[in-house]
């Protein structure tokens, strides 16, 4: 600002006044937390995805906050203040069936309403395996999005604030199924990759799973299954996914909580839209079992 006042002097001349504008804005803005259409971007790879190079630049379509034609996937990050900052970084996968990406109720809500509880939050967009006419598959490709989202996530947690050992992953309906087989899949990284975020772990260390499909899950769950926290409608066509994902849980010893609603259909999201009190206030169960689970701020 100084230097504007050296450069000119006179306050009436409208170059200066526009410059002097310009420079407020920008201020205020870059000290500001992010909204949603200013957050920090973060290609999975920086020169698109691996065998898919030259599609990265390909224009993704947009249609009333979803998102189709995805070959550059990303995450979006949704930071916390530093003041409530607890160090929990939580990858969300939206949903929409793998033929689209429910980015704003499964991806840009439930983000802004963990950064407003201290969590670091990433919004995963992922290839679409089922959208018509695309070459990807889910145990594939999607599932390469998915570790690579942990990995990168593990790999610049110092610079994210952080613990490495406290990232999990939130999914909505599809969404669910990503996090579900990147959960269930081995997730050891190659220690002689020359891309060092490929070195990292691909686990998460927990998983929250809404209403989610049952693809991605193994009739046998690894020993090394992630802890849970999940939610779903007793009236959801998919509410044996949850009752068998409790069995296994069981037989394996992994610490999980389930919360099985009377009624609320599929698709609720943040429940903010639902009339039912149950759904509306979901939300405030999941971070319940932050706290006490994840962030360990009571003895077992």
């Amino acid at each position: 600002m100084f230097i504007f006042e050296k450069v000119y002097p006179m306050e009436n001349n409208i170059l200066f006044r526009a410059i002097k504008t310009f420079t407020v804005v920008f201020f205020v803005y870059s000290t500001t937390p992010f909204s949603a259409a200013e957050n920090l971007i973060i290609p999975l790879w920086e020169n698109g995805a691996p065998g898919f190079e030259s599609r990265k630049d390909e224009p993704e379509v947009v249609n009333k906050g979803s998102i189709t034609n995805v070959h550059n996937p990303s995450l979006t990050v949704f930071a916390p203040s530093k003041e409530t900052s607890n160090g929990v970084g939580i990858i969300i996968a939206p949903g929409g069936g793998l033929r689209k990406l429910g980015m704003r109720g499964g991806g840009e809500e439930p983000a802004q309403f963990l950064a407003d509880n201290g969590f670091t939050a990433f919004v995963l967009k992922y290839r679409l395996s089922r959208q018509p006419g695309q070459p990807y598959k889910f145990e594939e490709h999607v599932l390469q999005d998915g570790q690579r989202a942990v990995r990168l996530v593990r790999h610049r947690a110092q610079e994210f604030h952080i613990n490495p050992d406290k990232i999990g992953m939130l999914g909505f309906s599809a969404g669910g199924e990503v996090v579900s087989i990147t959960c269930y899949k081995p997730g050891q990284g190659d220690p002689n990759a020359a891309d060092p975020i490929d070195r990292e772990f691909a686990k998460p260390n927990f998983q929250m799973l809404v209403y989610p499909g049952p693809v991605g899950i193994p009739s046998k769950l690894p020993s090394d299954t992630p802890p849970a926290f999940m939610v779903i409608a007793a009236d959801d066509d998919h509410t044996s996914v949850l009752l068998n994902l409790m069995h296994h849980f069981r037989e394996l010893h992994v610490n999980y909580e389930s919360h099985i609603f009377t009624r609320g259909g599929h698709g609720f999201g943040m429940g903010e839209r639902s009339r039912r009190q149950s759904i509306q206030h979901w939300p405030e169960r999941m971070l319940d079992w932050l706290h006490d689970e994840v962030l360990n701020t009571i003895p077992k």
